[in-house]
């Protein structure tokens, strides 16, 4: 409580946000939520924040320097992850080359990049929303240091590719497949979390230059390399991924150009072919979590046309000829949270009910900040979402405290 009342007592000298400065958060919102930030139905979030953000404090910054082995060009500070449902083959001595099991993630995973990745871009969210909400210089230079060890000290910094990533072990020269580069996806919230830093003592303009700098000779990779290539050509939920990311990293280094021309194009290369006119995902209904692979889509869907929207391209109401559209998509999904997996007619190997709630969590999305007029999405955000306090969700989207 103490640091709540703080917190509160603060929150008229936290600094304001730019115009620009996010792509996917709502600037409108966030201003809101610092204004409203007292009230009950954030309160109990609010404290959880700082509670993550109070821990990360005493938190050892995390590298790619930590890892157990340097990927196949011997320089550690390329990333490198393994491919989750790749598992040693049993009936090798070795186990390699490794063989596919769809679906079932292994734990080796666990002891490269991937981890340490999510962890370090969700500690800098947290501090960065906490400072941001509290003025409190300390949680600013948290931030800044962790951005700093992993993406701009020479002795530390991640190199700008993921020439690495989604190793299969045993195959191509244990180079990275297109598919890895899904890992970096959490970069796009931590780059509507670091413009929350700008204006603090802890990070300033030269370090705010160079993190733009890295993101720029990341997007340059992506858009330019093998891997990257390959991923653009795709037809699943990875090249949508693909698509949100270099549009985030596009507006976040203020090239807007390129984030245009990949919006213009989004609907007819991605959208038209990914969704049936009755809303089926066809290449996501043939994994074996085909009901987290349709909302997996469908999340990054939701993605793009939110900053596509936050910066005047709407796309949120484009539909083909014969009704390909997201809310399609959404709507053929809607059934299966009210009557549940027996009644799914494809395979869902995983846990079927957090899916649900990263489904209702994007339903909410859509209805409040997309197309308010789909009222009926809010309501099964209220009748079927698990309100979780420790969920950042609740500050970043839940508007006026709607579910309580």
């Amino acid at each position: 409580m103490k640091c709540l009342r703080l917190a509160a007592a603060m929150i008229s000298a936290a600094i304001t946000l730019s115009a620009g400065a996010q792509s996917l958060w709502n600037r409108s919102h966030l201003e809101n939520l610092k204004r409203d930030i007292k009230q009950s139905c954030y309160a109990e979030s609010f404290r959880n924040l700082l509670a993550e953000a109070d821990s990360a404090l005493n938190c050892r910054p995390l590298s790619v320097m930590d890892k157990f082995k340097a990927p196949a060009s011997g320089d550690k500070h390329d990333y490198m992850s393994q491919a989750r449902y790749a598992w040693a083959d049993p009936t090798k001595p070795d186990g390699l080359p490794y063989i596919m099991r769809d679906g079932e993630s292994n734990p080796e995973l666990e002891r490269l990049d991937r981890v340490p990745l999510s962890t370090t871009t969700g500690r800098i969210n947290n501090l960065a929303l906490a400072y941001y909400l509290t003025g409190e210089e300390k949680y600013a230079a948290k931030a800044a240091e962790l951005i700093r060890v992993w993406f701009l000290d020479p002795a530390t910094r991640m190199n700008p590719n993921l020439e690495y990533a989604q190793v299969f072990p045993g195959h191509n020269g244990d180079k990275g497949r297109s598919y890895g580069l899904i890992d970096s996806y959490s970069f796009i919230d931590m780059v509507n979390a670091v413009p929350l830093l700008e204006g603090s003592a802890s990070f300033d303009t030269a370090d705010s230059e160079a993190l733009k700098d890295w993101f720029r000779a990341f997007t340059r990779w992506m858009l330019t390399s093998e891997q990257g290539r390959e991923e653009d050509a795709g037809a699943n939920n990875h090249s949508v991924a693909y698509d949100a990311q270099i549009i985030a990293y596009a507006l976040y280094t203020g090239d807007n150009e390129t984030a245009e021309r990949v919006i213009a194009a989004f609907p007819k290369r991605r959208m038209y072919k990914q969704i049936d006119p009755d809303g089926r995902q066809p290449h996501e209904l043939t994994r074996t979590r085909a009901f987290h692979y349709s909302w997996y889509n469908l999340t990054h869907f939701v993605d793009i046309m939110l900053m596509a929207k936050n910066m005047g391209k709407d796309i949120s109401n484009v539909s083909s000829f014969d009704g390909r559209n997201l809310y399609r998509a959404l709507d053929f999904l809607i059934p299966y949270i009210v009557y549940g997996k027996e009644v799914w007619p494809y395979q869902e190997i995983g846990d079927w009910d957090e899916v649900v709630q990263n489904l209702v969590r994007d339903l909410y999305r859509t209805g409040t900040y997309l197309v308010p007029y789909r009222e009926d999405y809010v309501r099964i955000y209220n009748e079927y979402g698990e309100y979780r306090p420790g969920e950042l969700f609740n500050l970043i989207y839940l508007d006026k405290c709607n579910k309580e």
